[in-house]
């Protein structure tokens, strides 16, 4: 029986225990993983490898024993309870055996749950799960988590009732993380908000998502963006002796006024221009940027943009006059920019 992509997620919730088992495929090894460890979860409980009711078999140890599978299914468990045994990595190599467990297949016995990369549509294995009157078929796509699917997370996590601003956030991450990442940053929000009444917000999730979606601007580029000209000095001056060379300042700035110049241009406006963004931009940050992308505007921010490209190249070239000196000229004009388009 094939399940709907639609359905796989809610079979995976609320598994069949009169199935025979279940064959979950998919090109990301994480998500069928992660697939296939809900469906085990809520199929067999918390407890089920300590209790010897989920039996592992690797497909290369069934080619070489393939009596072992059949075995594995029948075997009466120790302790009460549904029992399954998954086969991990099958190909359709594996499919005359896997056939010949399903006919053999009586209610009681361990469902089979099969795990494979990807598989087409004439797949022997993919065929065989599909057309069984109680087995089904899931493939597993590259698409993130819906609202639906979020919603049960969030659950899961003690979390409920969260408001629109910080649902949209979290959608946004979850397009931009793996499957695997963005359910521990939920699991990790829902560790944050214990005890705390008040509803998630955005600064919430800034402040669970990983560095690298929630990286900190660099003091030198928010001072130029904000047009606080008489720090960039100072400041550039600390980052020197940090190390920073001139070229990796050019390129985050350039970096920064690319990402506001798509939001000023974005159709919804600044704000849903961040948040379209990859990464998604989240908290105090993106309220920092959309303030500084308003303020600039689409024209100004083109002219930054060609200005940083000219200074980047200048650098790479073969002048010798000093780089530093040369970003900060580059940031200073910058700064002076929102103020001269104001006259």
């Amino acid at each position: 029986m094939k399940l709907q992509p639609r359905d796989v997620a809610a079979y995976a919730r609320a598994p069949d225990t009169q199935a025979a088992g279940c064959l979950i495929f998919g090109d990301d090894a994480m998500r069928v993983a992660l697939r296939r460890q809900e469906l085990l979860k809520n199929l067999l409980g918390e407890n089920a490898e300590q209790d010897m009711r989920l039996t592992r078999l690797d497909a290369a140890d069934l080619r070489s024993d393939p009596a072992a599978l059949l075995d594995a299914v029948k075997a009466v468990g120790f302790f009460p309870g549904p029992r399954a045994v998954h086969v991990e990595s099958a190909t359709d190599g594996l499919a005359p055996v896997i056939a010949a467990a399903l006919d053999d297949w009586q209610p009681g016995d361990a469902q089979i749950i099969v795990t494979a990369g990807r598989l087409t549509a004439a797949s022997a294995l993919r065929k065989l799960f599909e057309g069984h009157k109680t087995a089904r078929a899931a493939a597993i796509y590259d698409e993130p988590p819906g609202r639906a699917e979020i919603e049960t997370l969030l659950a899961e996590a003690g979390l409920r009732d969260i408001p629109r601003d910080a649902m949209g956030d979290l959608e946004a991450l979850a397009r931009a993380l793996p499957p695997g990442d963005f359910r521990q940053t939920v699991e990790k929000l829902g560790l944050y908000k214990r005890g705390d009444p008040a509803p998630v917000s955005a600064a919430d999730i800034a402040a669970v998502a990983p560095l690298t979606i929630e990286a900190a601007l660099d003091d030198a580029i928010n001072a130029t963006a904000e047009a606080a000209q008489g720090r960039i000095g100072q400041i550039l001056a600390r980052l020197s002796g940090q190390g920073v060379a001139p070229v990796t300042l050019c390129i985050g700035a350039l970096r920064h006024f690319r990402a506001l110049h798509a939001a000023a241009c974005h159709p919804g406006g600044p704000a849903a221009g961040l948040q379209a963004q990859r990464p998604p931009v989240f908290g105090p940050r993106r309220d920092r940027m959309l303030k500084q992308a308003q303020t600039w505007g689409r024209d100004r921010l083109e002219t930054a943009i060609s200005l940083l490209v000219e200074t980047d190249l200048t650098l790479r070239s073969a002048q010798t006059a000093p780089q530093m000196a040369l970003m900060e000229r580059t940031m200073i004009r910058l700064a002076m920019m929102p103020a001269r388009g104001r006259r």
